[in-house]
This record gives structure tokens, C-alpha cells and sequence, in this order.
């Protein structure tokens, strides 16, 4: 039993770290906070976790092999209702993790780890992307010169990563909260989708329309 305790406190540590990162963003918070919020003491935190960064890599590690996992759902996407199911729980691990999104930028010029890491991310993203327009193609549901696939896949990934982003700036007061989760990612999914709206066979395109028709982003 008391060997145990140690891996209860790390992991509680990690799921406080995680909410508070979401929160207030990952910049705003410090080792005093999380201690505070978990009511542990400065030096029982240092003990699991010496330093901040090694809060961000833990987490990180998380979010890494969830994706990787789910990327490889990607080789049996086959038409519209699969991408759409597809992307939407790719969005959801986002979200998950959404001050990875939300700092993105600062982050990666803090850490080196997670600025090499992300680029492999981004490569295994647009890997997996153009997986799900290879299947969508061989299952006649899109058709897509293949002088296209590339450009497009890389619009697609970025809309996918910077969709927080965007959200964070239209609305920064709520965007990223809890209660505004379920329409954003829904958005999101939409907008990357929404691209491949030329390349669509007729009745894929018509509903696609009827899926994401209810998600178009407001003006402003």
C-alpha cells in the first residue's frame, strides 16, 4: 500500500496540472498554483515533478501516444460519415489537451523537446490525412488529382492545429471554456471537412452539408 501512494499523488498531480494548464493557460500558471490547488506542499510536488517543464513533458507524453493511436484509425476511413466521426474525435484529444493549441507557439519556443516532438506530430498528422483521402478515393467517395492531395492535406493540418486558435481569438472569454467544448469541435471538424467539399462525389458532398450545416462559425 504505501508504495502505491507515490503513484496516486503523480498522477493527481497531473490531472490538477492539466486542468489548471486548460484553464488559465500554461504561461499563467505556476508550481506554487498547482501545489496550492492540490493542497500538497511546494516540496511534495518538486519531489514527483523537480521542475515545470517536466509537468508540460508528462502531459505531453500523454497527449502524444493517445494521438498516436488514434491517427492510425485513419487507414480504415472509407467516406464522409467516417471522416466526419474521424476528425471529431480527433478534435476531442485536442481539446483534451487544448493549452498545448492555446500556447502553442510559446511552448515551442521554451521547450526544445516539444518543439521536435510537434514536428513529428505534424508530419504523422498529415500522414494520417492523407490516408483517410487515400480510402475516401478508393472507395470512389471523393476524387482528387493527385497533384492536389498534398496542398490540400497541408491545409487540412493546419486548420486542424491553429482551429483553437482561431476560436481563442474570436471569443477569448469563452471559447476554451467547458460549456462552449462540444460546438467548437464541431466547427472545427466542419472547416477542416469543408475543404474537401470540391473533391466530394455528389452525394457525399450533399451530406456532408447535412452533417455539418448546424456548425457554420457566426460572424466575427
Amino acid at each position: 500500500m504505501v508504495k502505491k501512494a507515490p503513484r496516486r499523488t503523480a498522477e493527481r498531480i497531473l490531472e490538477v496540472t492539466l486542468d489548471l494548464f486548460n484553464r488559465f493557460g500554461e504561461p499563467n500558471v505556476s508550481t506554487t498554483l498547482i501545489s496550492a490547488e492540490l493542497r500538497i506542499s511546494p516540496g511534495n510536488l518538486y519531489y514527483h515533478y523537480p521542475a515545470k517543464d517536466e509537468l508540460i513533458n508528462a502531459l505531453f507524453d500523454r497527449y502524444e501516444q493517445s494521438l498516436t493511436e488514434l491517427l492510425a484509425a485513419a487507414d480504415g476511413v472509407r467516406n464522409v460519415e467516417d471522416a466526419w466521426f474521424f476528425m471529431h474525435t480527433l478534435f476531442e484529444l485536442i481539446w483534451q489537451y487544448r493549452f498545448l493549441y492555446r500556447d502553442l507557439n510559446d511552448l515551442l519556443s521554451k521547450n526544445r523537446r516539444l518543439e521536435t516532438h510537434f514536428q513529428a506530430i505534424l508530419k504523422n498528422k498529415t500522414r494520417a490525412v492523407r490516408a483517410m483521402l487515400d480510402g475516401m478515393g478508393r472507395s470512389d467517395a471523393l476524387h482528387i488529382d493527385t497533384r492536389e492531395l498534398e496542398a490540400t492535406a497541408t491545409s487540412m493540418v493546419v486548420v486542424l492545429t491553429y482551429w483553437l486558435s482561431f476560436e481563442y481569438v474570436r471569443d477569448p472569454r469563452r471559447a476554451l471554456e467547458p460549456e462552449s467544448a462540444q460546438v467548437a469541435l464541431l466547427r472545427g471538424a466542419h472547416h477542416v471537412l469543408n475543404l474537401l467539399m470540391p473533391y466530394l462525389e455528389s452525394g457525399q458532398r450533399a451530406h456532408l452539408l447535412e452533417l455539418v450545416g448546424p456548425y457554420a462559425t457566426p460572424p466575427g
